[in-house]
């Protein structure tokens, strides 16, 4: 019997590594803001900006740029 199986050209091990890295930067980004905040509601963003922030930065890189 002949089985049509999809050779696997990905690496898992390539998607733990940016996982490893992107959560590394959001519990940085998470003491950062938590630090900074003084009441609940700057926690509160300051929680939000941290899950959020890679895609803040790639707005601002690519509006710089003009892209």
């Amino acid at each position: 019997m002949a089985t049509n199986k999809k050779p696997n050209d990905t690496n898992p091990n390539c998607h733990a590594t940016a996982n490893t890295i992107y959560g590394l930067g959001l519990v940085g980004a998470l003491v950062y803001y938590l630090q900074q905040s003084s009441t609940i509601v700057e926690g509160l963003i300051g929680i939000l900006k941290s899950i959020v922030w890679p895609a803040i930065l790639i707005y601002r890189v690519f509006s710089n740029l003009q892209l």
